[in-house]
């Protein structure tokens, strides 16, 4: 930001002094040479010439620097073809001060309006000429007038502009660049009071940033207070399983114990059915933690339909007696990993299919313009009643043991579902007569 600042303050500083310089500086040489000018007229006004043709001044210029020798301003007369001369009884074509040595003029021009240029005829004393060329009553000879003027002085104001406009920029710019410096440094100080912050959280053990801030930072630390709330959800909720999983494996482990410490003639038989509980439960636990974990990879996406599809394609090669229909939108997006929304459809079209009596039925986003997606499953089965909706959701719950399976199909589809900030619900099927399953997820942008 300084290297900016000052790269950007030293061209608009350099631009601005350069035309500043050249404003000043041809406003100086204008009154300068209007100061010529003004001379140059007042020979003209009171110039004339005699019988003889010698020129002369009907009455003094008036400016004695013309008579003193040297003095840093001269005037000449001259005609065309002639040099300057003078004469003993009317002012001379040449000015006292010029001690007999003219000015080399450029005569092979005609000028109507007075014509300004630079002389470096003396050595060590610039000239600033102004010359014109005239008709006088009388004459026909073109007349060239010229006034000299030393450019010290002109160069003295000139230098002397130039060193005030190079010392005020260059305090300008120190000015403005400690002024961007300290903008910069006041402007990112909140940033630095939100690293001291989190600084404090980690070595205080705070779990929020709770300091007031300015107002510049608020989105910010809006930001990172979120960031540090999902981080916290999710610690939770690994805790929360870990504790689960140790919780349900331990029932089954202390039956396998007693059993071996007993010697119990029925330990293959509980080694087989306490391991089937055991894989179960880590089954479980893993479905939820795959969809945790890509749940907190970023913003997810799937296309409902041809996941639909897809299970549909694998279940009917299991149950080839039942009739799967599926209908709704084609274009239906959901706010879930692709793999994770194939597990839940799967679970619920295989238990349509599994407990129905061959008919399955998928309806997809019904309602397009609400603002979740609504998934129904029904079947032409004998349903839930309605006091056991609720239990059917807990882990290894089955109303119908005599059909294989683990009983953590609905318990994984509601887990993973809540996950992605969906639900799901149960009720009866109007059209099929069995069990309707309302699966709602989050419908996806765009």
């Amino acid at each position: 930001m300084m290297a900016i600042a000052a790269v950007w303050i030293a061209v608009l500083l350099l631009g601005g002094g350069f035309a500043l310089d050249r404003t000043l500086t041809r406003m100086v040489e204008k009154n300068f040479d209007d100061q010529l000018e003004y001379l140059l007229n007042a020979m003209l006004v009171v110039a004339e010439v005699g019988p003889d043709g010698e020129i002369y001044f009907n009455r003094p210029v008036g400016e004695p620097r013309f008579l003193e020798p040297n003095s840093g301003l001269y005037y000449q007369i001259s005609a065309e073809g002639q040099e300057g001369y003078t004469s003993d009884s009317l002012e001379p074509s040449l000015s006292r001060s010029l001690w007999d040595s003219p000015l080399k003029l450029r005569q092979d021009h005609f000028d109507d309006d007075p014509h300004f240029y630079d002389s470096y005829q003396f050595a060590g004393e610039p000239l600033r000429i102004v010359e014109r060329s005239v008709i006088l009553p009388d004459s026909d000879a073109r007349w060239t007038f010229a006034v000299a003027s030393a450019r010290e002085e002109l160069d003295f104001q000139i230098s002397r502009i130039r060193s005030i406009l190079v010392w005020s920029f260059a305090a300008l710019a120190l000015g403005l660049l400690i002024m961007a410096a300290l903008q910069s440094y006041y402007g990112l100080s909140p940033l630095r009071r939100v690293r001291a912050a989190i600084q404090s959280m980690r070595s205080e053990g705070a779990n929020r940033i709770t300091e007031p801030l300015p107002l510049e930072v608020e989105p910010l630390v809006e930001e990172i207070n979120g960031l540090l709330a999902h981080s916290e959800k999710q610690a939770e909720e690994a805790r929360m399983h870990a504790g689960n999983l140790a919780h349900a494996l331990k029932t089954p482990l202390t039956v396998l114990t007693n059993a071996a410490t007993a010697n119990d003639p029925q330990l293959s038989d509980l080694v087989f059915r306490e391991t089937k509980t055991m894989q179960r439960h880590v089954e479980h636990h893993l479905a939820r933690a795959r969809a945790v974990g890509r749940r907190a990879s970023g913003h997810s996406r799937a296309d409902v339909w041809p996941s639909a599809e897809s299970v549909l394609r694998a279940v009917t090669r299991i149950y080839e007696d039942t009739r799967f229909d599926v209908d709704g939108n084609r274009q239906a997006a959901v706010s879930i990993e692709r793999q994770d929304l194939d597990e839940i459809l799967g679970n619920l079209i295989e238990n349509a299919a599994k407990y129905g009596g061959g008919s399955v039925f998928v309806t997809i986003d019904a309602d397009r313009e609400a603002k979740d997606c609504t998934i129904w499953v029904e079947d032409d089965g004998e349903g839930i009643p309605a006091s056991e909706r609720t239990r059917i959701f807990d882990r290894g719950a089955r109303l119908d043991t005599g059909k294989p399976g683990t009983g953590l199909g609905l318990a994984i589809v509601r887990d993973v579902a809540e996950i992605y900030g969906g639900s799901v619900e149960l009720g009866e099927s109007e059209d099929l007569g069995g069990l309707l399953v309302s699966l709602t997820l989050p419908r996806a942008g765009g």
